[in-house]
């Protein structure tokens, strides 16, 4: 049984429909990347996980399981309970995460519990000054305000965190660390990781599995090095192929052509057809179903005889 297994989850926001049906899974101890354009649906994916949604968002269909438990079928308590004891959070803004009224030590203990040692979690990312647990949030650097953040995600050792673009905000150098900070505290805990970040290069390196998000759905997951080096999705190619740190020097970087969709309702047909330079006539009107190309499930109609041509950039005929 997975973790964290999402079935085809449909969330709209009023007239918006954000996710089309989504479909994941995290198992125990994995790390799985998260990657599409903005407006793909990864935020509103990643705060489903723990029933995080502003009061506009409305499930019309589909289940989140964690740990076998409907997190939308949960009571007020066994929700709360499940997200102390089986979740934790980093979000992009350290310091919108954390609460301004509060000092950092006491929100820490509000996550710990009275008598519990602050000075052990914050020295743990690297935050040994003992001005930090008497400081308010607006007071700390962005780098220091994240490290609090994730002090406080770790501190109970949640089975899965949730890392939504938690590198956004800071510099490259500063970035970096704070990775490593994330990843190396999970290892330890035996935490797995769904980490939302637009870094293709850097899930390639740090991730076991990537789940690639296009129009609300998610077109094709699998092992990190075989989606992102071979895709076989043509969303996941032209994306990997945007992508400035993958790009060797001097190599002309080819943008996603066109603009991502904003759905109304569902998506008739594939989501990606207006922009795909492989799209036949069914695409715009059949939805694709998951099939297996080499080690990835994806969802195209063509997948099969596009195989190797996604890899070697070129398309073979369109045939009727």
């Amino acid at each position: 049984m997975s973790l964290l297994a999402v079935r085809n989850l449909v969330i709209d926001y009023a007239e918006t429909r954000a996710l089309d049906g989504a479909d994941l899974d995290v198992g125990q101890g994995e790390t799985v990347g998260l990657v599409g354009e903005s407006g793909s649906g990864k935020s509103t994916l990643g705060s489903a996980v723990g029933r995080l949604l502003t009061r506009s968002a409305r499930r019309t269909e589909g289940e989140v399981l964690v740990a076998g438990e409907p997190v939308f079928d949960l009571a007020p308590h066994a929700l709360r309970k499940l997200r102390r004891k089986r979740l934790g959070f980093v979000f992009q803004d350290p310091i919108a995460s954390l609460d301004p009224t509060m000092r950092v030590g006491a929100q820490l203990r509000l996550v710990l519990g009275r008598g519990a040692d602050v000075g052990f979690h914050l020295g743990r990312v690297k935050l040994d000054d003992p001005r930090v647990v008497r400081s308010y949030p607006h007071q700390l650097s962005g780098g220091m305000a994240q490290r609090v953040a994730i002090a406080m995600a770790m501190a109970t050792s949640p089975e899965l965190l949730v890392a939504d673009e938690p590198t956004a905000a800071l510099d490259s150098q500063v970035r970096e660390e704070v990775l490593n900070m994330i990843f190396s505290l999970a290892d330890g805990a035996g935490t797995s990781i769904l980490w939302l970040s637009h870094d293709l290069p850097a899930v390639a390196r740090r991730c076991d599995r990537v789940a690639v998000m296009y129009g609300g759905r998610v077109v094709e997951r699998g092992p990190a090095r075989e989606v992102l080096g071979k895709p076989a999705h043509p969303y996941t190619a032209a994306l990997a192929g945007s992508a400035p740190a993958a790009a060797a020097h001097g190599v002309r970087l080819e943008p996603v052509p066109g603009r991502p969709p904003v759905l109304s309702g569902p998506s008739p047909g594939c989501a990606f057809a207006p922009r795909c330079t492989f799209a036949v006539e069914r695409c715009d009107h059949e939805r694709p179903e998951p099939v297996r190309v080499r080690e990835q499930q994806v969802l195209c109609h063509r997948a099969a005889e596009l195989e190797d041509h996604l890899v070697q950039g070129h398309a073979p005929e369109v045939t009727a």
